[in-house]
């Protein structure tokens, strides 16, 4: 069966030319003017007459999430339910509280409530960083009780019910006050990170599904019945396209189960929109499903999927399910949403340079999309029964117009909890219905779904947060998204591409997509053809001539102008750039990488040849300094000489080019010794810094064991300086063979490893500890100096994260790195494999396993994920390069981890997981490491965003692709010259 990808448009289109299309095709169709006075009376009605729970609009009216008092709220929601110690949940409160004035009088109930019992805990928590004494304690305790309870109540205007039987009861309650109503429960959650959640939420949906049916009458259409919707990534947990084919042979019959029980019931069951990313391996899925209800249920009309308009390839999706529903003879309901992964899709492009964006930029536009999808949808009415979710009057009078005519039959959506004011006035026509999206769980459960849902309403700018506003007029409440102006498409955002996200002086790196096909081809095609090439190695002689001829060539390329220097490095990244495909597969044969590493790392490489070219400009600038009249002072910095670079096989062309880079744009000359595992790609790299304008004796190459050609350079007396990344036992060694050469006092730059850690505390949400966990320490088989080594979580929530942890490292695939469905490859060599083989033997005697595989047969040197239980950190004091995670509990202060982490010496990254602020900047600012990461992974160190290295054992600084990194690489000369020598200071006798 051909993939969804094959059918769907290039996501990263030009923003101004897809919305040309849209504006194109409402031309005509649409008399917005007249839509407007249709929906003017809805809201003079709600504004004169509000609901008596308006919950949305009240709550955003009164906090909005812009406020210092709404991100409090929002972050209590998030969070406090989950916390289950007393002591956490007293530091949460008082930290967020502490941020925000609560005392204001509130205009509604919830708000009233909410702040009455918030307000009250500020009096009576302890300030933060402050140590309450008993009776303040049991006080606080008190407060965070009522600050809980207003929390819940929060929750509840948003939940119709904890359990599925609950919410139906508060369904019935809502259609005795108005009678027209449907609804689509939604069991929450957040998608799984194991298969024992995937299972879980199974039964939770199997369980909705029969009480569901228990209630319905079977004769009504599922069109005007209730029904369920579903999460995908709920029902496995590799929900991802690099998974495609375990995806559809595991989920695919999962889902199946619920369809079939769904049609017997004669219940809408609807899968719910996922990332973009996910969009094509939702399509094949669903199709697959599509399928199986032609054959087996071809009667049932109640399977339907949710489009989001805020995707760029909205409309040609509809096309899409349409001919779909053609093919297979059935009908689909198709729910049109904005969207609500708007931050997470920016920052994905942004964060993968890719060429675009595959959702619009600006509201105003994705208003539009909206508009256009929802013409498609009426515009095939054989294939498909729209469902508008919606809460802006302007649009549902604007989809009631386009509906004018047409024999398409559909219905309008709102959520609970908001939209109840305007669909009070709207459902008054009994041609009209409406669907309740309505979330069922519990409260604690609530917290991603509550969050979402006030950030992609609460922004200033959305029709919810005006609505209540009675500051905005009408004519700004209703004003036409038709009349955006196509040159504001881009520009106007104020939101740069992914390309010019560092401004137009250093290009962003182009990256890759490997969800795309088109991305992935050039790739698969590279790695087919390419044959890894061998280099000779040098030997201890040679290492003394090329020592030589590069001293000899110092002078010229020193001399050399530094905007010259710079340009050959730019020209050098942008053939990198060219070359990509073929450096991946380089990476990917010769240093066992994944294809997503690989992409990273040659993007690394070229932001770091772009980054130094910028910065030597800069850092070399001569500098006038202050004086006395009658004379100049300038200082200037030049090269030092011949450099020594020793680079090592993890980022075998990341860290080779950022260190010869340096060392070059600087105007020194450099002696490359590459690690000997990986010299194929360090000569890549020599060649395309070559071929740019680099002199040969200026760069030269020298591959071969770092006991003979890495001693005999370091040995030479001409070395004017040596910048080293590896193991800090080796660094030691160039330490001390630097010491006792005879000359000058030679500088060391030093990056190596460490004991990274990372603290767990008890607000940390457990799905995205288990992301960072599973990232930081298992990506890249383990072997990146900044790699996760040591866990630290509290107590109180230990079981839960450990447990998910371990589920999620069991569903990674360690295997060839050749294949897309890859997460880790085998480690570099036999002497890695049987070093971590050692430290494993030890650990299964010494601690607790978590999860402990044996040795791979499959592929040598394959080391699947593996953990294991310490007593204390003070038993961790080796850092273990490769897949090997350490966990150890703690209670008490974490302030007393940070303290024990640097006790070990090593100082390189750290990762927080809190939701409290003041914490994570106390934890951080106590820290002796050089990069600490807060709530996200701890890898993947982006060059001028966040300079990478440590101190302590873990490396000498500066750091590598900061702005501190250049001078270290350079002399300093003042040159200071008497102007008044020569007959007087003649500035002086003219000023």
């Amino acid at each position: 069966m051909p993939r969804a990808q094959d059918r769907l448009p290039f996501p990263y289109r030009p923003e101004a030319g897809v919305l040309a299309q849209r504006l194109s095709a409402l031309q005509g169709g649409l008399d917005w003017t007249a839509a407007a006075d249709q929906a003017a009376p809805w809201v003079r009605s709600v504004r004169e007459n509000p609901p008596p729970f308006w919950a949305m609009e009240s709550l955003l009216k009164e906090y909005p999430i812009s406020s210092a008092e709404g991100l409090a709220l929002m972050r209590l929601a998030e969070a406090l339910l989950r916390v289950p110690d007393a002591e956490t949940a007293i530091a949460l409160t008082a930290d967020q509280l502490g941020r925000a004035d609560f005392d204001g009088a509130a205009d509604s109930t919830l708000a009233r409530l909410s702040s009455t019992a918030i307000a009250m805990s500020k009096h009576f928590l302890p300030q933060a960083g402050g140590e309450p004494g008993l009776m303040a304690k049991l006080g606080a305790k008190t407060v965070v009780a009522a600050t809980l309870r207003a929390v819940q109540l929060l929750g509840r205007q948003f939940v119709l019910g904890q359990t599925i039987e609950e919410g139906m009861k508060e369904a019935a309650s809502a259609r005795k006050r108005q009678a027209n109503l449907r609804f689509s429960f939604d069991m929450l959650g957040e998608g799984a990170r194991t298969d024992e959640d995937a299972l879980r939420y199974l039964a939770s949906y199997q369980h909705a599904i029969a009480a569901i049916a228990r209630s319905a009458d079977p004769q009504q259409h599922p069109a005007r019945n209730d029904g369920i919707s579903i999460k995908l990534s709920a029902l496995h947990p590799r929900y991802e396209d690099a998974q495609h084919a375990r995806v559809m042979r595991e989920l695919v019959p999962r889902v199946w189960s619920l369809c079939e029980a769904a049609a017997r019931a004669n219940l809408n069951l609807t899968i719910d929109a996922e990332e973009v990313d996910r969009l094509e391996l939702s399509l094949d899925v669903f199709e697959a499903l599509a399928a199986q209800v032609a054959q087996r249920c071809p009667q049932w009309q109640g399977f339907g999927l949710a489009l989001q308009a805020y995707q760029t390839r909205a409309v040609e999706l509809i096309d899409h399910v349409a001919v779909l529903a053609r093919r297979h003879g059935v009908k689909f309901m198709c729910r049109l949403v904005k969207g609500a992964y708007w931050d997470a899709e920016i920052k994905r492009a942004q964060e993968l340079g890719l060429p675009g964006y595959p959702v619009f930029t600006q509201k105003p536009h994705t208003d539009v999309s909206y508009l256009a999808c929802a013409r498609a949808l009426l515009d095939a009415p054989d294939a498909i029964h729209p469902q508008f979710a919606t809460h802006n009057a302007g649009t549902i009078a604007a989809i009631l117009q386009m509906a004018t005519g047409s024999s398409a039959t559909f219905e309008l959506q709102r959520l609970h909890g908001m939209g109840e004011g305007i669909y009070r006035e709207v459902l008054q026509d009994p041609a009209v219905s409406c669907r309740v999206y309505a979330p069922v769980g519990a409260h604690r459960d609530l917290l991603a779904y509550l969050v979402r849902r006030l950030l992609e309403n609460g922004a200033n700018s959305s029709f919810v947060h005006q609505l209540a506003d009675e500051s905005v007029g009408m004519d700004e409440l209703l004003v036409s998204p038709l009349e955006c102006s196509l040159p504001d498409a881009v520009a106007g955002s104020g939101l740069p591409l992914p390309p010019a996200l560092y401004g137009a002086a250093r290009p962003n790196s182009q990256g890759l997509d490997l969800a795309v096909v088109a991305h992935r081809e050039p790739l698969l095609a590279a790695h087919a053809a390419l044959v890894v090439p061998a280099v000779p190695e040098a030997d201890a002689a040679s290492a003394a001539s090329a020592v030589a001829r590069a001293v000899q060539a110092f002078s010229g390329w020193n001399h050399t102008p530094v905007a010259e220097r710079a340009a050959t490095l730019r020209r050098a990244a942008d053939a990198m750039q060219q070359q990509m495909p073929r450096l991946c597969a380089l990476l990917v044969k010769e240093a066992h990488k994944g294809w997503g590493d690989a992409v990273s790392e040659v993007r690394e490489a070229i932001d770091f040849l772009r980054y130094y070219a910028n910065e030597a400009g800069r850092v070399m600038a001569p500098q006038n300094m202050p004086g006395p009249t009658g004379e100049s002072n300038t200082l200037r910095l030049e090269g030092r000489g011949a450099w020594v670079c020793i680079s090592p096989w993890n980022f075998p062309l990341a860290i080779f080019t950022g260190q010869v880079a340096a060392a070059l744009v600087t105007g020194n000359t450099v002696l490359a010794k590459p690690a000997e595992q990986t010299p194929a790609i360090a000569q890549e790299a020599v060649n395309l810094l070559r071929a740019a304008g680099v002199p040969a004796d200026a760069l030269q190459l020298l591959h071969g064991p770092g006991e003979t050609v890495g001693a005999a350079l370091v040995a030479q007396p001409g070395v004017a300086g040596v910048v080293f990344t590896g193991s800090t036992q080796v660094a030691k060694v160039i330490q001390r063979a630097l010491a006792m050469k005879d000359g000058p006092i030679v500088p060391l730059i030093a990056e190596t490893g460490g004991i990274n850690a990372m603290l767990v505390d008890s607000t940390a949400l457990p799905e995205q500890v288990a992301d960072a966990v599973a990232q930081s320490a298992f990506r890249s088989a383990g072997q990146r100096c900044s790699a996760l080594r040591l866990l630290c979580v509290h107590e109180a929530v230990a079981d839960g994260v450990i447990a998910m942890i371990r589920g999620a490292a069991h569903e990674l695939v360690a295997g060839d790195p050749g294949d897309f469905a890859t997460d880790l490859g085998p480690v570099i060599d036999a002497d890695a494999f049987d070093g971590i083989a050692r430290h494993l033997r030890r650990l299964a005697a010494e601690a607790k396993p978590l999860l402990a595989s044996a040795p791979s047969t499959a592929l040598p040197h394959l080391v699947a994920p593996q953990m294991f239980e310490v007593r204390s950190i003070t038993e961790v004091t080796q850092e273990i390069f490769g897949p090997v995670l350490q966990v150890v509990r703690w209670t008490g202060d974490p302030m007393a981890v940070i303290q024990q982490v640097n006790a070990l010496g090593y100082g390189l990254t750290l990762g927080i997981q809190t939701r409290i602020d003041s914490r994570a900047q106390a934890l951080a600012g106590a820290a002796r490491v050089g990069n600490v990461y807060v709530n996200r992974n701890m890898i993947g160190a982006v060059v001028g965003v966040q300079p990478f290295g440590g101190e302590g054992l873990s490396g000498t600084g500066p750091k590598a692709g900061g702005p501190n990194y250049l001078p270290r690489f350079c002399a300093e000369q003042t040159l200071t010259i008497n102007t008044t020598a020569a007959g007087g200071n003649v500035a002086l006798f003219t000023g």
